[in-house]
């Protein structure tokens, strides 16, 4: 930690639902303390009130409060509230939520009490480099995005459609995404205005294709050029409970899906296993039932950012594996799960402008060979 940088660990999904919540962090914890600043996605809603939406399926996302002191144990400073959960137990919830974690010294960013508290950058400083982040989610049921006078997450929707790539019947059409329009102009809006104000900014997206390893969807690689451009130096992306690709580009980098970092979740059942697979092509693992999203859910990462006094300097990541447990473990180079990681991470972003070179115990992410 040097006077006049700011070195940035950042990881996924955070939530876990089974107690002792203490021993998740344990392995993990040496490296998070080696930043100056820690982000992490918050998955869950921590709160004792409200009721289930109609949209919301099962009831899990809503836990004790208690359990929020994941955050407090990991040392993150900053959290993305903007999930795909956020409001499933309505307004109330959510706002216990985000108070609940704000009172554990957390700043908060994604969600509020209307559209321009949700949309609000939040600007740190550390050692005399401020960094603004902004956090949105595309993955939104029916009433869950903020409005100018009503609760909810900071909103990147986008609008699908399906195009025949045949003129025989019954040939799988080509699925086409597109962000709405307004959302899209007000996150290059926040990311413009948030540049004018920090030496960097941090873009936290909750978005695309959850379980299946690699796929994007068309509006994520339109979403992040676009955010490049604005003024945005470090994208993090979530959701998808799987590592998917890293894009390096004049220097900045998106990363697709940072996967899970602490999570679990009620164990799936055989019929639940077999629509599981005939949805998504995936196979649960049986030696992690409450990490039920497929065989590379125990596959992660932590994204690393070094900023100084004139923005961004480099980028890399760690690369982690979660164990039986479900404890995330920071992996040493020497380690031949390492090595695995990154093959792993090559083939996710075998069609993205990229280059990995190793350096100790982490990789860094660079534009793509010539």
């Amino acid at each position: 930690m040097n006077n006049g940088r700011l070195t940035l660990l950042a990881v996924g999904d955070v939530g876990p639902i089974h107690e002792p919540v203490e021993s998740y962090s344990v392995l993990a914890r040496p490296a998070l303390r080696g930043a100056d600043l820690r982000f992490a996605q918050v998955e869950r809603v921590y709160s004792e009130r409200g009721s289930l939406q109609l949209h919301a399926g099962s009831g899990h996302s809503r836990v004790k409060p208690a359990l929020a002191s994941v955050f407090e144990d990991c040392g993150f400073d900053v959290v993305s509230v903007a999930s795909n959960h956020a409001m499933d137990w309505g307004p109330e919830a959510m706002l216990d939520s985000i108070e609940c974690l704000r009172g554990k010294g957390l700043a908060t960013v994604g969600a509020g009490r209307d559209l321009e508290e949700a949309r609000k950058p939040v600007f740190i400083e550390r050692n005399g480099v401020r960094i603004g982040f902004l956090a949105y989610c595309t993955v939104l049921h029916e009433g869950y995005a903020a409005e100018q006078n009503k609760p909810g997450v900071a909103p990147l929707r986008a609008h699908t459609y399906y195009q025949a790539v045949d003129y025989q019947a019954g040939v799988p059409p080509r699925t086409v995404t597109v962000a709405y329009e307004d959302d899209l102009r007000n996150l290059l809006d926040d990311v413009t205005q948030a540049r004018k104000h920090a030496q960097a900014v941090v873009v936290s997206l909750h978005w695309g294709i959850h379980f299946i390893p690699k796929m994007l969807a068309d509006y994520q690689k339109v979403v992040a050029k676009a955010a490049f451009g604005a003024g945005a130096d470090v994208i993090l992306g979530h959701h998808a409970h799987v590592p998917k690709g890293i894009e390096s580009r004049d220097g900045k980098a998106c990363f697709y899906s940072l996967s899970n970092f602490i999570m679990s979740a009620n164990e799936m059942n055989a019929h639940q296993a077999r629509v599981f697979k005939q949805r998504y092509g995936a196979e649960l693992d049986p030696d992690y039932p409450r990490l039920p999203y497929g065989r590379d859910a125990k596959r992660s990462m932590i994204a690393k950012a070094v900023f100084g006094a004139s923005g961004l300097e480099q980028v890399s990541f760690l690369p982690v594996l979660i164990d039986t447990q479900l404890r995330p473990e920071v992996l040493s180079h020497a380690d031949p799960r390492f090595q695995d990681a990154i093959e792993y991470m090559e083939r996710a972003s075998e069609d993205l402008p990229h280059s990995f070179t190793v350096a100790g115990d982490e990789v860094v992410v660079g534009s793509a060979a010539t």
